[in-house]
């Protein structure tokens, strides 16, 4: 190999090395199916929509896990990591940009202790009660000002500790993704009671969200495009199912 064949092919591989961009997202893996961990890394649905999602863009995903859902807002707001999967609100929209495409439809529900039987028909019948939610959570406007008026929510980083004051009876409802909350309690100890009420509190969307710090910001058309494509394909259904089916058989094994 001549000399001038051998820059040639160092100058063409660096140039394929800085082409593939490295991102940086931010998961909080307490929600199965959607994102948990296996004690290594995050597993479901988030994280590889992410992966896929960006690799076909042209970027290497770096996965970045903090202590609870809010540093993760916080951090995507300030520009510290580009992507997290969250719902759009008013005072996220500030910092971030949503995906036009979701990527799930989520029903919220109200989980209560049959028990200790409460009364839920619509939002305002809960300030009576106390109720558990996740550091960063945000199920829309109303319920944000309904939080704000009542002071009526302990906050935790765990939803293992949410649940475990309802089975303890020390809060009467925690607010929880119902396709999350009945996958978690299905072999929680002591949840036999723990119940989904029929009414939905909300439904909402998880979408890409786009720090307006990050230069994807800029791509969010060719984002929303590959989102329509995997949910035309049904790519998005399919790893939603085997999230679901991994995420059960984690929890079975001994």
């Amino acid at each position: 190999m001549t000399r001038g064949l051998l820059g040639l092919l160092v100058l063409l591989f660096s140039g394929i090395l800085q082409a593939v961009e490295t991102i940086r997202y931010c998961d909080y893996p307490v929600y199965p199916p959607v994102s948990w961990s296996d004690g290594k890394q995050p597993r479901g649905l988030a994280p590889t929509v992410v992966r896929e999602l960006f690799g076909r863009l042209g970027y290497h995903v770096e996965m970045v896990v903090l202590g609870n859902w809010q540093r993760c807002l916080i951090d995507a707001a300030e520009g510290r990591v580009d992507v997290v999967l969250a719902y759009a609100s008013e005072q996220r929209d500030q910092t971030m940009r949503f995906s036009q495409v979701p990527v799930l439809r989520e029903e919220v529900a109200v989980f209560a202790n049959r028990q200790r039987p409460l009364q839920f028909d619509k939002l305002e019948d809960l300030a009576q009660y106390r109720g558990g939610l996740l550091f960063g959570e945000s199920y829309g406007a109303e319920f944000d000002r309904f939080v704000a008026r009542h002071q009526n929510i302990e906050w935790v980083s765990d939803s293992g500790q949410n649940f475990g004051k309802l089975i303890r009876g020390r809060i009467d409802f925690v607010i929880q993704e119902r396709r999350t909350g009945q996958l978690f309690v299905e072999h929680l100890q002591g949840a036999r009671d723990i119940v989904a009420l029929g009414p939905a509190l909300s439904v909402d969307y998880l979408r890409v969200a786009v720090s307006r710090h990050s230069p994807l910001s800029e791509r969010m058309q060719e984002i929303d495009e590959q989102l329509q494509k995997m949910t035309d394909s049904g790519e998005l259904a399919r790893w939603l199912h085997e999230s679901e089916v991994t995420y059960r058989d984690m929890v079975r094994q001994p």
